[in-house]
């Protein structure tokens, strides 16, 4: 089918509308109005910045913790106290370990867990405020737009060589129906222009993932990832207090793999409970959100939650490889930054602040290129130089090891650690080499499927359930943006080898393996339910699953996570 875009071109284009997003977008605005009232030459504009946003509003897919470290948002909005969402500073911070039926209190919290001056948020509530701020400052903010295709400066789709940089993206096509056929409303996607495109989509970006194939941009390590899957709960006047924030170690999660949970005190009795767990785990057959509403049965946590009601439920996946697995960040006509250039402290698990930090320097860059009339690779290395010279790098290089010591277990991690923690980040092997996490995986052999996780419908609930409350839909008719390669694997290869991996590490009962009347099986994909967290395109073992982007304003909604 031959498709007539309509073109459009600008200075700058931001994919994805997030806290680095945003922050680029905003700094580079306020940049523009001060160079442009001094009298600067050539004049600029901030309304030829465009920001590409997938969700149906702005925070729509924005959900962390979260733990706001407030560095960077105090740099780009110095009187952000005034009228930013802060929910509450944090008060009073604990470290617990977890055994099946009680739990211990350290009784010094580890520097890592220490929160001293950082605020508890709602990152959705964040990202909203600061996408008010970005329109205010004359940017077009397109919602229920995805970055479907890179254009690269050939004039292509492909990178037909090394040299090749980026000059835009196409968005996605809407009204098509599920088998790819125009519909009575089918509207091509617009071919968007510009001297600098900025890939700003989270934690495995489509396109990030396209173009550091395409130009060979890995790092030594590949990256690693995790999942953070989350409930928002109202629960009874005194069982929280506002601004207390808990992480825990230990039960339910084994010493063999790298993982914990949350637990931050809001405002209004209300509670953010979560746990995170490595996407690099041996058994193939293990069920995360089955896990985490496992952990919501301790004793400490029952106690908190009983007679409160869940009121949101969101999983997201989030870059722990550190500095070792950032990929270069910066091509011909193009940037990374935030989780997608792996802009994330691993240790202490917080991103917010260094993802915006991202986004300021890479709008500084910008500034100076556009300046210049030169957006060319050799003008846009200055980011990572910047990055170098910011606390970005201080932060990062004192945990680019971190992460990796665990992927032998929590004791040898600990073990790594301390040594890391005496020698700056270096301990004993520097750097540390890492795999993928799909490839941690152990064959099954012939076991059988576990039995899959009920809930109770009041404490702990199913995935089904728990995917109502993520506020998540899409149109029924518009062709699966989880595309398998090789369906057969997924029937064949994989039952027998690993017992399809996707049923169970997917938290939104998005992958399902039904029996035909043959007696075989076939994989089926319930794309309506996806919430966006990637998981699939991350951790199937053969890596047939591409994650790309549905009609535009799909997916969860996440308010007030």
């Amino acid at each position: 089918m031959t498709v007539q875009r309509e073109q459009l071109e600008a200075d700058v284009l931001i994919v994805g509308a997030g806290p680095a997003g945003l922050a680029c977008a905003l700094h580079l605005a306020n940049l523009i109005k001060k160079y442009n009232d001094s009298g600067g030459k050539p004049q600029l504009s901030a309304e030829n910045i465009y920001v590409l946003e997938k969700g149906r509003e702005i925070g729509a897919h924005q959900l962390s913790g979260a733990i706001m470290n407030p560095r960077a948002l105090a740099e780009l909005v110095p009187d952000f106290e005034k009228t930013a969402p802060l929910d509450t500073p944090v008060t009073d911070d604990a470290a617990l370990l977890f055994t099946k039926n009680s739990s211990f209190r350290f009784p010094i919290t580890p520097p890592p867990f220490k929160n001293k001056g950082n605020y508890v948020i709602s990152l959705n509530k964040l990202v909203k405020w600061l996408g008010g701020l970005v329109e205010a400052a004359g940017v077009n903010v397109f919602k229920e737009f995805g970055g479907a295709e890179l254009i690269f400066s050939n004039g292509g789709r492909e990178a037909a060589d090394e040299r090749d940089g980026i000059a835009g993206v196409i968005t996605e096509d809407k009204g098509l129906d599920k088998n790819g056929k125009p519909k009575a409303n089918f509207t091509p996607g617009y071919e968007l222009r510009a001297k600098v495109t900025v890939l700003a989509e989270g934690t495995r970006g489509s396109l990030t993932k396209k173009l550091v194939v395409a130009k060979k941009l890995d790092n030594i390590n590949p990256q690693s990832y995790g999942i953070g899957i989350k409930e928002l709960w109202d629960v009874q006047p005194g069982r929280i207090a506002a601004g207390y924030v808990a992480h825990t170690l230990g039960w339910p999660v084994s010493t063999d793999m790298y993982g914990g949970g949350w637990i931050y005190g809001l405002s209004n009795n209300r509670l953010s409970i979560g746990l995170v767990l490595a996407l690099e785990y041996a058994d193939p057959q293990f069920d995360p959100h089955a896990a985490f509403q496992i952990w919501k049965t301790h004793p400490f946590l029952k106690k908190i939650l009983e007679g409160g009601k869940l009121v949101r439920y969101g999983a997201k996946s989030l870059p722990y490889g550190g500095w070792y697995s950032m990929p270069r960040t910066y091509v011909d006509g193009g940037l990374i930054i935030g989780d997608s250039g792996s802009f994330l402290d691993s240790q202490r698990l917080k991103g917010i602040h260094l993802a915006m930090k991202s986004g300021m320097l890479a709008a500084e860059t910008i500034f100076d290129a556009l300046k210049a009339g030169d957006t060319s690779a050799k003008t846009l290395s200055a980011f990572p130089k910047k990055v170098e010279q910011s606390y970005i790098k201080k932060e990062l290089w004192q945990v680019r090891n971190f992460h990796q010591s665990f992927h032998h277990g929590m004791l040898a991690g600990f073990i790594h650690t301390a040594f890391q923690q005496i020698t700056g980040g270096r301990g004993l092997i520097d750097p540390m080499h890492a795999h993928a996490g799909h490839e941690a995986y152990k064959k099954i052999s012939g076991r059988p499927a576990p039995e899959r996780f009920k809930g109770d419908g009041k404490l702990t609930f199913d995935r089904l359930t728990d995917v109502y409350h993520s506020g998540t839909r899409h149109e029924e008719d518009q062709p699966c943006h989880l595309v398998v390669h090789d369906l057969n694997v997924c029937a064949t290869k994989c039952v027998e080898e690993y017992g399809n991996p996707c049923q169970y590490f997917c938290p939104a009962a998005v992958y399902e393996m039904v029996k035909e009347t043959s007696g075989g099986v076939k994989l089926k994909i319930s794309a309506a339910n996806c919430v966006h967290c990637k998981t699939c395109d991350i951790a199937d073992p053969y890596q047939i699953i591409d994650w790309v982007v549905p009609e535009g304003g799909g997916g969860p909604n996440y308010e007030g996570m």
